[in-house]
C-alpha cells in the first residue's frame, strides 16, 4: 500500500499526476489519500502532523510525503524506514520527528535520477517512482547513511504551536495529550481554552481543548470556527497556563 501525504490540495492537477505515475510504475497497488492539505510550505509543522498520523498505518506501508518548498534546490531526497514503515520525500525536516521518535530507523539518500525531472515537481518525477519501487519490494535506489547523521537536533518532542487547522476551524497542536490532565488550561492568541471531552459537552460558541482522535491537544469551539473567531493560524504559539 502507498499512502500520500502532501500539501498539494485536491484542486488542480497535482495529486492526479502523482497517482498516474504510481499507476504506471506500480499497477494494481492500493493508493490512499492520507492527507493533501498538510500545512502548505511548512515542513516543520507538517513533520509533527505526519508523525502523529503514521501509527495508524500498517507496517510495510510506503508513505509518499511531499511538503517541499525547496524543490529544485540542492536539498536531498530521502528514503527512510521507520519501525517497519517506509517514507519517501525531501530531506528538509519533514521526516525529522519520525526519525527522532523511531525505535529503529534506516536512511538512504536518493541517488537515482529519472530521465525527466522537472525543477518544480519532484513529487511526480522523483519521489513517486521511488515510492513505487519500494512498494514493489525493490531495493532502495539510494546510498545508505547512518540515520543519526540526518537527524536535525534541537526539535522539541512537543511542538507548542498550532500545526494544522481543519475545515471546521479546529486548531490541532503539536502537543501530545497523553500526559495532560483534564484540569489543564491553554492560551492561544489571547483566548483561554479549558478542557472538555467532546463538542457536545460545552455550550455553542464556547472555546475548549480536547484530546483528538490521534492523541493531540486540539483547540476548538462547539459549532463555531475557532480559528476565524480567535485569530488562530498555523504557527500560533500556545501556552499552558498554571493551574
Amino acid at each position: 500500500m502507498i499512502a500520500l501525504f502532501t500539501d498539494f490540495g485536491f484542486d488542480g492537477p497535482y495529486v492526479g499526476q502523482v497517482k498516474a505515475v504510481l499507476a504506471r510504475d506500480a499497477p494494481g497497488m492500493t493508493v490512499i489519500d492520507l492527507q493533501h492539505d498538510a500545512p502548505a510550505h511548512e515542513p516543520r509543522a507538517s513533520a509533527y502532523l505526519l508523525a502523529a498520523l503514521l501509527p495508524e498505518l500498517p507496517e510495510g506501508v510506503v508513505v509518499l510525503a511531499v511538503v517541499d518548498p525547496g524543490v529544485g534546490t540542492d536539498r536531498r531526497g530521502a528514503i527512510v524506514r521507520v519501525d517497519g514503515r517506509w517514507l519517501v520525500g525531501p530531506d528538509n525536516g519533514l521526516l525529522n520527528v519520525l526519525l527522532a521518535r523511531a525505535g529503529h530507523a534506516e536512511w538512504w539518500d536518493v541517488v537515482w535520477t529519472p530521465e525527466r525531472l522537472s525543477s518544480t515537481f519532484h513529487g511526480r518525477d522523483l519521489f513517486a517512482p521511488v515510492a513505487a519501487r519500494i512498494a514493489l519490494g525493490e531495493s532502495p535506489p539510494g546510498r545508505l547513511v547512518p540515520a543519526s547523521e540526518r537527524l536535525r537536533p534541537g526539535w522539541p518532542d512537543d511542538l507548542m504551536e498550532v500545526m494544522y487547522i481543519d475545515r471546521f476551524g479546529n486548531a490541532m497542536t503539536g502537543v501530545s495529550a497523553r500526559s495532560i490532565n483534564d484540569t489543564a488550561r491553554f492560551r492561544c492568541e489571547k483566548t483561554e481554552f479549558t478542557h472538555a471531552r467532546t463538542f457536545g459537552a460545552v455550550a455553542e460558541g464556547q472555546p475548549f481543548w480536547y484530546a483528538n482522535s490521534i492523541g493531540l491537544v486540539e483547540l476548538a469551539m462547539n459549532r463555531r470556527h475557532a480559528a476565524a473567531e480567535h485569530g488562530l493560524r498555523v504557527g500560533s504559539p500556545i501556552e499552558r497556563l498554571r493551574t
